[in-house]
């Protein structure tokens, strides 16, 4: 039985008689429709009061994201906000993020200022999978990832045997950065005019070992170590994975195409807190920490970020 249903017993009836009391709905629609309406005006009410991004507020904090699986970038954005920060005039803070999407999505509405945890060609991979995003890189290099060739079997890649099975990562970008490597390595030959930022097993002319691919995402590498020959990819991912340093057979520095920039909304980009946060994380002695922080550098090069 409804609410708008009930058994009453009316004045004068008889004391066994029970009928129906029809209640009138208008009321209730009417308190419900006033509710609707204020909630409706305060929603407009906070938004209106909280549409300013603080990349647009003067003595807002700048919250540079940085992927929650990297401690390294964490510690270099923490080292900006303490030390180099103050001198530019602008407060930086560090967030932790997982999601890929999620992050650029947030740097191009201006909810977070920047972050550093991706390269250019990532960028574009996402900007062309979401061209509502507004978004763009602000500094040239601004560190390269320790990035390689790590095998749980065999000490130099020279040592991967005929018909060996490679793990490269799985989305376009760091799948070109780990056919490089194999070139680099020797491993394998590449047409000479191929472009590196856009490198496809179609790119490769000579596979003299008869290496066999496979790809896999970045947590899913670490785990399949033992089974593989050799796998290619990012010191962060397996050391995080407990994975041994001396695992890592082969390291060069990335290219230059491949290293971490700072990336910020471009709606924002003319701003002056934008525009000093760039100066901060441009200041030389972001690179010499870089450089000697026990920590980073076993997941960070310097970069040329000017």
């Amino acid at each position: 039985m409804s609410i708008d249903d009930s058994v009453s017993v009316r004045d004068g009836a008889e004391p066994h008689g029970f009928t129906i009391d029809k209640r009138r709905k208008w009321p209730y629609l009417v308190v419900t429709a006033i509710v609707v309406i204020a909630i409706a005006t305060f929603v407009v009410i906070q938004r209106s009061a909280g549409t300013a991004s603080p990349n647009e507020t003067a003595g807002a904090t700048l919250d540079v994201v940085y992927l929650d699986s990297n401690p390294a970038e964490k510690r270099i954005i923490e080292f900006i906000a303490d030390k180099i920060a103050p001198d530019y005039g602008v407060r930086v803070g560090a967030v932790g993020l997982g999601d890929s999407t999620q992050i650029n999505q947030a740097i191009s509405d201006g909810r977070y200022a920047g972050t550093i945890f991706q390269h250019r060609h990532w960028l574009q991979q996402v900007l062309d999978a979401n061209p509502g995003f507004r978004e763009e890189a602000a500094t040239g290099p601004f560190f390269h990832w320790v990035f390689g060739i790590w095998s749980d079997k065999y000490k130099t890649p020279q040592e991967i045997p005929d018909g060996a099975t490679v793990s490269l990562l799985a989305d376009p970008a760091n799948n070109a950065q780990g056919i490089w490597y194999l070139a680099q390595a020797g491993l394998i030959t590449l047409r000479p005019d191929a472009d590196i930022t856009a490198l496809t097993q179609k790119d490769i002319v000579g596979n003299a070992k008869n290496l066999r691919f496979t790809l896999l995402d970045f947590g899913a590498q670490p785990r399949a170590l033992p089974d593989l020959d050799a796998v290619v990819g990012y010191a962060e991912s397996f050391l995080a994975a407990g994975v041994p340093e001396d695992k890592l057979i082969y390291a060069p520095k990335s290219p230059d195409e491949f290293a971490s920039v700072l990336t910020i909304g471009s709606n924002y980009a003319d701003t002056e807190n934008v525009q000093n946060l760039v100066k901060a994380f441009k200041d030389p002695r972001v690179q010499t920490f870089i450089a000697e922080d026990p920590a980073v550098k076993k997941l960070a090069l310097p970069g040329d970020p000017q």
